[in-house]
């Protein structure tokens, strides 16, 4: 059994509730929903929400602590949204919000657009690119589709990269 399975999880301002195999999590920021796995149960207490195995399987124990985590990130996302900055780097490059969808000019003969989804907020500000969402999936997804556009290349720099993300740089050609 998982370690953050074995204590119940705080449920601070948010307001847990199951029913019908669906978990929803409401608090001051938001509100998000999970399906749950048969071979998991969530009973919510007076202490927090406590997760534990239906039955002794392989497959029980290990989604015992995945459900746990996600209950924590849920309880966690809508008191305090996540949050990631990407950066762009390069002459010329430059990205835009136009409506729901973003456009990117990075180097390509066309912009790339990318349509921004429901439960995501995107601020652009010069060639950094903020987004929250109460969802951390939703969040992390879209920042890796983002940065996929143009991932960072090792010699010039040059892409889109997370804020504190180090770009291990190689030597170019040397000239003889």
């Amino acid at each position: 059994m998982s370690r953050l399975a074995k204590k119940p999880i705080e449920k601070g301002k948010a307001t847990v509730t199951v029913a019908g195999g669906t978990l929803t999590v409401a608090g001051p920021k938001g509100t998000l929903t999970k399906r749950l796995h048969p071979a998991v149960s969530v009973v919510v207490e007076d202490g927090g929400v406590r997760i534990s195995a239906k039955d002794s399987s392989r497959l029980s124990g290990a989604l015992v602590g995945t459900f746990a985590s996600h209950v924590k990130n849920m309880v966690q996302g809508v008191e305090t949204p996540y949050t990631k900055k990407l950066i762009l780097e390069g002459v010329g490059y430059r990205v835009e919000a136009k409506g729901k969808q973003l456009a990117f000019t990075v180097g390509f003969s066309h912009p790339v657009t990318l349509a921004i989804p429901e439960d995501v907020a995107a601020t652009v500000e010069k060639n950094v690119i903020a987004l929250a969402s109460p969802n951390k999936e939703s969040v992390g997804q879209f920042a890796a589709d983002i940065r996929s556009v143009k991932p960072p290349e090792p010699y010039l720099g040059k892409g889109i990269r997370y804020e504190g993300e180090v770009i291990r740089r190689k030597q170019g050609k040397k000239a003889v």
